[in-house]
């Protein structure tokens, strides 16, 4: 079935893209994702890795190499942070809206200025309305099983996928990973055959001028296309669980069957606030938590499933929206609950900017707010949590 080893998620998450047999990386340095273009580059010039490997002078140019190739039938990969992802911007719209599927990392690292190379989500979050498919891994194990996962999504879909990882929290640390047999791995992802794709001998014209009588049309079929995704995407989990033996959901849940108040989040710091929630049921608190692994297409369904009774709700973002009613997920969170007869209190905090620690005493306090916040108006609050004075 595979193996367990002890590896640096990034040389991990570059051997996980290998062992899918891709044709084309286009990539540019910028850290924390550079381990795993790098390591893939290795492979190439070692010849261990059958793929055309460029080395571009962007990010831009990355993400334009990788729109080129994947329209004429390549299987593509690429990986970037912040800055990077900025760069890229124009060309994600394009990538989704050409339907092109191509697989990127994101090794999430907060925005400049001030110069900061630690670890927020303030990067993918100018993605979010983007197109793509975007998923979110809480470790290592989760990080190359969702590089399996998003190539079987984005092929079926036709497609782009982020897959979210938290900078240096989870790229650079070495944990114990189960690396699946190639066999298994192309059991479970067969060869890429598009339909439609750039070919001398069948001409077809992929990105013709959208005049006014056709563009919302377009957009109306993309947004569409996005939508019917969410049931690939849960196919391909179901069918990951079949051949490689671990679970994923779109929503993912700990001790929330009977928490009287739940917190939302993503990422890796998830595992810490498990701890706290272990900590604050030996006191005798109901409290549990809602973890978002697919964030586009939102899963409201799942989401609103997830939060069962409980009666408040502190949602945690790791990227402000400036002068806005909430955070990122917390305005979201907010929204989809707004359709829903559930509609507990929710405290929004943003904590864990730039790599800041974010402790199990930290998400104990916001536990402690949040049931405090139950008794209090508004409904809605927003802070950012942790400011020195």
């Amino acid at each position: 079935m595979g193996k367990r080893v002890a590896k640096e998620v990034s040389i991990a998450v570059a051997d996980a893209v290998a062992q899918c047999r891709v044709d084309v990386i286009a990539a540019y340095p910028i850290t924390p994702q550079t381990h795993i273009v790098e390591h893939l580059a290795e492979l190439v010039n070692n010849g261990e890795l059958d793929a055309e490997y460029i080395p571009v002078e962007s990010e831009h140019a990355a993400l334009s190499a990788c729109i080129g190739a994947a329209a004429t039938g390549a299987r593509t990969f690429t990986s970037t942070a912040a800055q990077g992802l900025l760069f890229m911007y124009e060309n994600l719209f394009i990538a989704s809206a050409f339907r092109l599927p191509i697989v990127m990392v994101v090794a999430n690292r907060s925005i400049s200025a001030p110069i900061s190379i630690w670890n927020d989500h303030s990067d993918v979050m100018t993605m979010r309305d983007s197109g793509w498919i975007q998923t979110f891994a809480e470790n290592g194990q989760e990080a190359v099983d969702l590089i399996y996962h998003a190539y079987k999504v984005a092929e079926k879909c036709l497609l782009p996928v982020a897959v979210n990882l938290d900078g240096f929290i989870v790229t650079h640390v070495v944990e114990p990973i189960e690396m699946p047999d190639q066999e298994v791995v192309d059991k479970y992802l067969p060869p890429l055959k598009m339909k439609y794709k750039l070919d001398p001998k069948k001409p077809i014209t992929i990105g013709a001028i959208g005049v006014p009588e056709i563009y919302t049309e377009a957009k109306k079929a993309q947004d569409e296309a996005l939508k019917a995704s969410y049931k690939v995407i849960v196919q391909a989990w179901r069918d990951f669980e079949r051949l490689f033996g671990r679970k994923y959901q779109p929503v993912e849940t700990y001790q929330m069957e009977d928490a009287e108040v739940g917190m939302v989040i993503m990422g890796s710091l998830a595992e810490t606030a498990m701890n706290a929630v272990d900590e604050l049921r030996r006191k005798g608190k109901k409290v549990g938590l809602v973890r978002f692994r697919l964030w586009r297409p939102f899963p409201m369904q799942d989401f609103i499933k997830a939060v069962g009774k409980a009666k408040a709700l502190c949602v945690v973002d790791r990227a402000v929206s400036h002068c806005a009613t909430g955070g990122p997920v917390g305005i979201e969170v907010r929204s989809a609950l707004y359709q829903s007869n559930k509609r507990p209190r929710i405290l929004n905090l943003v904590a864990g900017l730039a790599g800041r620690d974010v402790t199990k005493e930290d998400f104990m306090e916001m536990f402690e707010m949040t049931y405090e916040a139950m008794s209090k108006k508004p409904k809605f609050s927003y802070q950012i949590y942790g400011v020195k004075e």
